[in-house]
């Protein structure tokens, strides 16, 4: 189905709520274009193609689910996707909309070509993704007016839209919603060189003077994850502020990562306490991540989606089908010894 384009339309938001602070920073350093952005190589190059197609044709981008731990730079992308097919965004998330009149109304204010971006799309009620399988497929939305003898159908028309779909947890996604996404891509944790060259961007952007040993002692504490590489830089920010320091050295990164807990492999205090904990008073492990969220005063979904994902990529965690176990890097990382019940569990 062709689509008429004219000029580039500048983006158009509508968030569920008033913009935070927060929210408003990261966008100001979202790259717009995927020549800009840094990281996720494999990825871009997918999108180059597959945009370039479909402008050749004419046509929307077809749907796209992009998945991953927090902070890696979905919601980056979806936004990239619209500028580079030249359309409007419209943002929301998956429990913001809780009726299918709420689909609908989304839906029927797309234009030719934008882009619908939902957040958190594992969190749609089974209702809604019945709704969106015909306007995802068809560009048509079928809704029930009334109830009982006197419900009637009603069949919409849609304009041929690309649906954007970010999510931490791609199983939590039911396969029939799944299957209709035309791509589908994961996002990984970006190299130590990334993220240099990302904090390098941020403070340019943010106007920092920042010394190379600097930006790189940010980057090793970052988590392999912008958001968090971002955030690092605005902390560092203040602090040489508020101290007039003109240009930003290995010291105030060091004495700032110090005060935040955050030690050179991005790990915080409450990446130490689940360790710990799992150490102290789980003998090391396994444990139910019930059990373990209950014992750091921490939420599950918390736990699973923040900070297990890290753990887990630098080898300080390991899960088994009977829970969480502390691994060697662990012990050694909080200076403690390997008792020997937990010897044979770690090397057999």
């Amino acid at each position: 189905m062709a689509v008429q384009r004219t000029s580039r339309q500048e983006h158009t938001i509508q968030p569920t709520k008033t913009l935070r602070d927060n929210d408003v920073f990261e966008q100001t350093l979202r790259p717009k274009r995927l020549s800009e952005y840094v990281g996720q190589g494999e990825i871009k190059g997918h999108l180059l193609v597959h945009i370039e197609a479909a402008k050749k044709r004419n046509e929307p981008l077809g749907h796209t689910l992009l998945h991953g731990p927090p902070g890696l730079g979905k919601t980056t992308l979806a936004h990239i996707i619209a500028y580079e097919m030249e359309s409007q965004v419209r943002v929301t998330t998956g429990p913001a909309i809780e009726k299918p009149g709420d689909l609908a109304s989304l839906l029927t204010n797309l234009g030719a070509g934008d882009v619908l971006f939902i957040d958190e799309i594992h969190r749609l009620r089974p209702v809604i993704e019945e709704v969106l399988y015909s306007a995802m497929e068809d560009y048509v939305l079928d809704l029930v007016i009334g109830k009982g003898p006197t419900a009637r159908s009603m069949r919409l028309e849609l304009k041929p839209f690309t649906l954007v779909g970010a999510t931490t947890k791609a199983g939590s996604i039911s396969a029939p919603l799944r299957d209709r996404f035309v791509q589908t891509f994961k996002l990984q944790f970006y190299s130590h060189p990334e993220m240099q060259q990302i904090v390098e961007r941020t403070a340019g952007i943010l106007e920092i003077n920042i010394d190379d040993d600097a930006a790189e002692r940010i980057a090793q504490s970052c988590r392999a994850t912008p958001r968090i590489g971002n955030r690092l830089v605005r902390a560092v920010r203040d602090f040489a502020q508020v101290n007039d320091e003109k240009c930003v050295n290995i010291k105030r990164v060091c004495t700032t990562l110090d005060s935040l807990g955050v030690d050179d492999r991005g790990l915080d205090r409450t990446d130490r306490e689940i360790l710990k904990a799992i150490i102290q008073k789980f003998d090391g492990g396994p444990v139910g991540l019930s059990t373990l969220a209950a014992a750091t005063s921490e939420e599950e979904q918390t736990l699973e989606d923040m900070y297990e994902p890290y753990l887990l990529q630098e080898g300080f965690l390991q899960r088994t089908p009977k829970g969480r176990i502390a691994t060697r890097l662990a012990y050694e990382l909080l200076g403690m010894a390997i008792p020997d019940n937990a010897q044979s569990q770690l090397f057999g």
